[in-house]
C-alpha cells in the first residue's frame, strides 16, 4: 500500500518536472530567431514549436506514455538544437 503511494508521488513529480521543462523549451524555441534554425541546419522554428507543443499536450492527455514522449522531444531540443542555435547566434550558454 505504501509503495503504491510512493510510486504515485514519484510519477507526479516526474510529470510536473517534464511539463515544466517542456514549457521552458517551448518558450525558448519561440524566442530564437527563425534564421538561426536554418543556419544551424536544424528543423525550422515552426516545426520545433509544433513538436514541443504537441509533446506538451501529449504529456497532459496520455499519462506516462505522453510524459515519455515529451521528455524525449524536449531532451532532443535542449541537448541538440538549443546549443547549436546559441552557437550560431554567438550567445553564450
Amino acid at each position: 500500500m505504501m509503495l503504491q503511494g510512493v510510486a504515485g508521488l514519484v510519477l507526479q513529480v516526474v510529470f510536473w518536472a517534464v511539463t515544466a521543462v517542456t514549457i521552458y523549451a517551448f518558450v525558448n524555441a519561440a524566442m530564437q530567431r527563425p534564421d538561426a534554425y536554418t543556419a544551424a541546419e536544424k528543423l525550422t522554428k515552426p516545426v520545433w514549436l509544433v513538436i514541443l507543443g504537441v509533446a506538451g499536450l501529449l504529456s497532459l492527455f496520455l499519462g506516462v506514455m505522453g510524459v515519455a514522449i515529451a521528455a524525449v522531444a524536449t531532451g532532443v531540443y535542449l541537448v541538440d538544437v538549443r546549443p547549436k542555435l546559441l552557437e550560431v547566434q554567438g550567445k553564450s550558454r
